[in-house]
């Protein structure tokens, strides 16, 4: 069997072997710089042969070279002085310069590392890089809720969004005596067992790029509440794709997104619901301007509602010109932290809902076989309830049975949108470790206009009219109005963080009819639109963690027009991670 000088011999082998040999050539080095010497000492000799050899880096030799120097010349200068006795139990340790140190922790690790990988009990990139940049985000709720009707309900409150979604409703007492759809407005609803979950990844793609995706449970497609109720004799659940988007942040103060995601202005759910994602594009600004506690905000949407169809009216060889439906929307805002914890924050906004009115239709034959009107496309496409509508067709009477001639009718929103949108909030400290906010929102709809309104549906509207007995209608005739307010107090723990925290929250809402679309706005409050207003109390109570109880009442009716009582109440158990 071959054998190998010691500074050929691999890993960690060559490192003990190259030790022991220094070790032992520094204390023979030690022991021989007490008498003087002619040329070099065995132990320069040694180093340059290990640094010829390879087996020693120049970095490293040098050093020694030097340390040897120091040792022969100290030696030297000590060489008269008696070297002192060694007690028992004393140990004589050589002195090994740090370069060396150094090198061979490195080789050390290197090799710990190579066998860690190479047996898997340790490797570092057992986990893909990949998996480093995504963070998953969800949350489950478990509600119960109860609906109260008044007995003293109209019972006439006309589904128009059912109607809509289908093949129109004949106008003609002549060709049809069925009542149109009906909503319930005076038997309760109790024990309603409903559910929400979301589930989201947001990747960091680099410095300045983020993408996310979520998904959302729902009952159907309409775009304010992720709620999912129960039953259904058991059926599986149904999955939304409720987010997916890519953000880029080029500034610590701009964000630019764009695909579908989260609302991008601050609001409160009397304009938009807590669950409504936005389409399109949003700019974020935020910045502090000052050592004072000031910052400025700023966010600018574009949002697209709806686009018309490529190839409407489907059996016309002319097609429809673009008529697309938007929001678009800018809001200026700032924040004030002052005091001992108190925070004051405004902002001023304007939405316009463009193109979202409806529009009286060109003379359309149905009874000829048209399938279509020309303004049939201006019909929303998700309402609640509450606004002014307006039959959108003008229908072509029958010269052959003008009486008899069925006019099967769309509605339409009889008011622009154009709002003007103000929100206030004030956090400050309370007693006993708690806080107070106040907080109010006012906005009016500065589209709104009677007289327009009627001339643009030429005396069809439907809904928030009431005519005097015997009197021909007229534009004062339509009971709606353009503002909306509410204010709310919030008191304890603002932002439940722990285990123990708790709030509660009292406020007051009125919507007049006209004053928003009422397609977008909470669904909760009088179950959702406008024309309502009403009180609502309520509470959590986070009693393990990330895990909360909340409860809420909300009483509401009709803010003007026929009686429409209806009092919610909801008891749930959220969870988020």
């Amino acid at each position: 069997m071959t054998t190998h000088p010691s500074f050929l011999t691999p890993g960690p082998l060559r490192l003990a072997a190259l030790a022991a040999a220094l070790g032992a050539t520094l204390l023979c080095g030690q022991a021989r710089a007490q008498q003087p010497e002619a040329g070099e000492s065995t132990l320069v000799k040694l180093i340059r042969g290990l640094i010829d050899s390879g087996a020693l880096a120049p970095e490293a030799g040098h050093a020694l070279l030097e340390e040897a120097a120091r040792e022969a010349a100290a030696g030297r200068a000590t060489a008269a002085r008696p070297a002192p006795e060694l007690q028992p139990g004393d140990v004589r340790v050589p002195y090994v310069p740090q370069t060396v140190r150094d090198e061979i922790r490195e080789e050390v690790k290197a090799e710990v590392l190579a066998q860690a990988r190479e047996e898997r009990w340790a490797a570092p990139d057992a986990v893909p890089a990949w998996t480093q940049r995504l963070q998953v985000q969800g949350d489950v709720r478990v509600r119960n809720e109860s609906r109260l009707y008044s007995e003293r309900n109209s019972d006439i409150e006309v589904d128009w969004t059912r109607i809509n979604a289908g093949a129109g409703y004949d106008v003609n007492p002549n060709t049809n005596l069925q009542f149109p759809p009906l909503r319930n407005t005076r038997e309760d609803r109790d024990n309603l067992w409903r559910v929400r979950a979301r589930l989201g990844v947001t990747a960091s793609l680099g410095e300045q790029v983020r993408a996310g995706i979520r998904l959302a449970s729902g009952n159907d497609d309409g775009p304010v509440s992720a709620t999912q109720a129960l039953g259904g004799g058991l059926e599986k659940k149904d999955a939304w794709l409720d987010q997916v988007w890519l953000a880029w942040k080029p500034a610590d103060w701009l964000e630019v997104i764009g695909g579908r995601f989260d609302n991008p202005y601050w609001s409160t759910d009397m304009l938009f619901s807590n669950d409504l994602a936005f389409d399109g594009l949003a700019i974020r600004y935020a910045q502090d301007v000052g050592a004072d506690g000031l910052s400025l905000f700023a966010n600018l949407g574009l949002t697209p509602l709806e686009y018309t169809s490529d190839s409407f009216p489907g059996t016309s060889q002319d097609k429809m010109k673009s008529n697309d439906k938007w929001l678009n929307g800018l809001q200026l805002g700032a924040q004030w932290a002052f005091a001992d914890d108190h925070r004051l924050r405004g902002a001023l906004a304007y939405y316009d809902f463009r193109n979202i009115a409806g529009r009286l239709s060109e003379p359309c034959a149905l009874y000829a076989g048209a399938d279509h009107c020309s303004t049939d496309w201006t019909r929303p496409a998700f309402m609640q309830k509450g606004n002014t509508l307006m039959l959108l067709r003008d229908i072509a009477l029958d010269p052959l049975d003008p009486a008899n001639t069925p006019m099967p009718q769309y509605a339409g929103l009889a008011s622009k949108f154009e709002l003007l949108d103000v929100n206030l909030r004030w956090e400050l400290p309370a007693f006993a470790g708690h806080a107070l906010r106040l907080e109010a929102n006012w906005l009016q709809n500065l589209g709104f206009d009677r007289r327009r309104m009627w001339d643009r549906a030429n005396g069809g509207i439907v809904t928030n009219v009431a005519t005097p007995d015997g009197a021909a209608p007229s534009a004062d005739d339509i009971v709606s109005g353009d503002v909306a307010w509410m204010a709310q107090a919030t008191f304890g723990a603002l932002a439940l963080r722990e285990r123990g925290d708790w709030h509660a929250w009292l406020g007051y809402k009125r919507i007049e009819p006209d004053a928003l679309p009422d397609g977008y706005n909470d669904p909760n409050f009088h179950l959702g639109g406008t024309n309502a207003k009403g009180y609502y109390l309520g509470g959590s109570w986070m009693f393990d963690r990330n895990v909360w109880l909340t409860g809420r009442w909300m009483a509401a009716k009709e803010a003007m027009g026929a009686p429409l009582s209806i009092d919610v109440f909801q008891l749930e158990v959220n969870a988020g991670f």
